[in-house]
């Protein structure tokens, strides 16, 4: 799958497609791997609102009104990877910390009584500090409290998945950064996470683990954004083909600003964004696209319901921090800090259903 995805990526050329190949597509009302390229071309930008409203039809047909609500809680930031667009980073001085079990479950309590259900468990990526043992003690603590436990770590082996999927695990997050090989190198100078391959069929592993749900991803402005998506679409497409009964997620990220490095720029900007989201939208309609705290609160405003389905709220991107100060720096700056309360609002105004926990134990 891998060479696969590798190598129609890199015959892909953006370029060749006209606004009449864009103008054939919107005719169409199913959506292959040839439309997702045209879609995400520099000629379908001019396209953007009869995409939103394909997009939106798409997004009520397969979710309805129903908006996912989750907050991440970052367990740990210490790493073993050099990778040069991150706050965590082994090289970076930051304060390191990590939480202990007690301290742990004093977060959980925080943000349960909020009422969300759905929490993604984050560390940084250090085997060392961050073991499997550790990781599982926090999951089976989370289930006592939430009815969805996603995790975003290092890529583990098959039997370490289907450890953690018996310990309580729903769902894994584990994103490529960037699907261009050389580059990636560029950015992963050293540590584990520098094995593109092992890193590339993480998801499958964790599905053939038992996990639920798998997300895809790129972040934006590391490598040529166009390629980088199509690639992420092809990889969960190939997937699902696989595993039909899986469920696929992406998340769309933008570099950010993080400490010691406040100087990041991108240049994927918010147009291009919502036409990457739109394209994932059309060609896989019944995958979810999270729009995280990296963007403005204007531009979660108007992506939420129209092509993003799920939607992080309450945030901290330190260790800790739900309810005492937090413990660790950042990974990165946030833009959207609003609460979980000024989110459940916001979606309410919008006609939407705010969903705190879409399973119901048995």
């Amino acid at each position: 799958m891998e060479d696969l995805v590798l190598q129609k990526t890199d015959l892909y050329d953006y370029n060749k497609y006209t606004q009449a190949d864009v103008r054939r597509v919107l005719s169409k009302t199913q959506f292959n791997e040839d439309d997702f390229a045209i879609l995400l071309s520099p000629a379908a930008q001019d396209f953007l609102e009869p995409l939103a409203q394909i997009g939106q039809r798409l997004t009520r047909q397969y979710f309805g009104n129903n908006i996912t609500l989750f907050t991440p809680l970052y367990l740990a930031n210490f790493c073993e990877n050099h990778c040069t667009y991150c706050g965590f980073n082994c090289y970076n001085k930051i304060k390191r910390a990590k939480l202990n079990i007690q301290e742990i479950e004093h977060e959980y309590k925080a943000i349960a009584k909020e009422g969300l259900k759905d929490i993604l468990l984050l560390t940084g990526e250090a085997r060392g500090q961050s073991d499997l043992e550790y990781i599982a003690s926090a999951v089976r603590v989370a289930t006592k409290y939430f009815n969805t436990i996603g995790i975003e770590i290092y890529s583990l082996d098959e039997h370490e998945y289907k450890y953690l999927h018996e310990c309580g695990v729903d769902f894994v997050s584990i994103y490529q950064e960037t699907y261009n090989k050389e580059r990636y190198l560029q950015v992963h100078k050293s540590g584990p996470k520098r094995d593109f391959s092992y890193r590339f069929n993480s998801q499958e592993r964790a599905l053939k683990g038992g996990m639920r749900g798998v997300a895809f991803g790129s972040l934006l402005g590391l490598s040529d954004f166009r390629k980088d998506i199509y690639a992420t679409g092809l990889h969960a497409f190939y997937i699902q083909k696989i595993y039909p009964w899986a469920e696929i997620s992406f998340s769309v990220p933008r570099i950010r600003p993080f400490i010691n490095e406040v100087n990041v720029k991108t240049d994927v900007y918010e147009k291009q964004l919502l036409q990457v989201m739109l394209a994932l939208k059309l060609f896989l309609p019944f995958a979810s696209i999270t729009i995280s705290t990296r963007e403005t609160q204007k531009f979660r405003d108007n992506v939420v319901g129209l092509v993003a389905t799920r939607m992080s709220a309450g945030v901290s991107v330190g260790v800790g921090g739900h309810d005492d100060e937090q413990k660790g720096d950042e990974q990165f700056e946030i833009s959207d800090k609003r609460s979980i309360d000024e989110i459940h609002q916001l979606l309410y105004k919008k006609g939407l259903q705010p969903v705190y926990k879409d399973n119901i134990f048995l």
